[in-house]
């Protein structure tokens, strides 16, 4: 059997190599897609590593469709055949190339019920530059994510989660976790040990790379397991403070 194309969330396929899966056969895949969550470098890194084969990242929404496309030169293509994206600001207006905000897309071919300016809740930025590829659609850059993907300090300064996520990541003796906060005043963090790892003073690493960011009360939880949300999709970061 030869299959061309694999498509998957990044994370179930990064957490399958974390119970030991290994592609034992040669499948002739030439692109794994991923989409439905925000791939991480560490698993565009572990995907190339399985498969031998490049990964391609789709950016897309449940209610919106498909958005932007990634070209083999590494950059995102707005699909504007069929579809508006305005970057806007907190009031609403429509922001310059360059600068990040919420995306906002109008759907030109739901002929039921049209999408006008529906905010997909992530953020980014459009490009004046053109790719090399040679397609000449726009190019969508800086996807940080969702609102929740970021996160205050207890003084109000708003970090991306990536600044949290890899002081956890790059522990070798933690297989999944999740990063929750309920208020900026504290944050609490949900860890799976690996099998047989020895997790003496991991906490304390943990909370004190994470006060030094965040300056707040950090508590460690440990858990046999971390679970999807209800969607099926993983979340490294839950956070329910606003960020204005």
């Amino acid at each position: 059997m030869t299959v061309k194309l694999f498509t998957s969330p990044p994370s179930y396929i990064w957490l399958q190599q974390l119970y030991g899966f290994k592609c034992r056969f040669n499948l002739g895949i030439k692109v794994v897609f991923c989409t439905s969550e925000r791939l991480y470098n560490h698993q565009r890194e572990t995907i190339v590593r399985l498969f031998g084969c490049p990964v391609a990242n789709g950016y897309g929404g449940r209610d919106a469709g498909f958005i932007a496309h990634e070209c083999p030169n590494g950059n995102m293509h707005v699909i504007t055949e069929d579809i508006v994206v305005e970057i806007i600001g907190e009031a609403g207006r429509v922001l310059p190339h360059g600068q990040s905000g919420k995306i906002v897309v109008t759907h030109l071919a739901t002929r039921d019920y049209p999408f006008i300016r529906y905010r997909t809740g992530d953020i980014a930025s459009l490009s004046e530059e053109t790719c090399s590829c040679g397609r000449g659609l726009p190019l969508l850059t800086d996807i940080q994510g969702r609102n929740t993907d970021f996160v205050v300090a207890a003084e109000g300064t708003v970090l991306h989660g990536l600044a949290l996520i890899y002081v956890v990541h790059d522990l070798n003796e933690v297989r999944t976790f999740k990063i929750v906060r309920k208020n900026r005043e504290h944050t609490r963090i949900l860890l799976a040990p690996e099998a047989g790892g020895d997790m003496t003073g991991i906490d304390t690493i943990i909370i004190d790379g994470f006060r030094c960011r965040l300056g707040a009360k950090v508590t460690v939880k440990f858990v046999d397991a971390v679970l999807a949300e209800k969607s099926g999709k993983f979340c490294y970061v839950a956070s329910h403070v606003v960020l204005h």
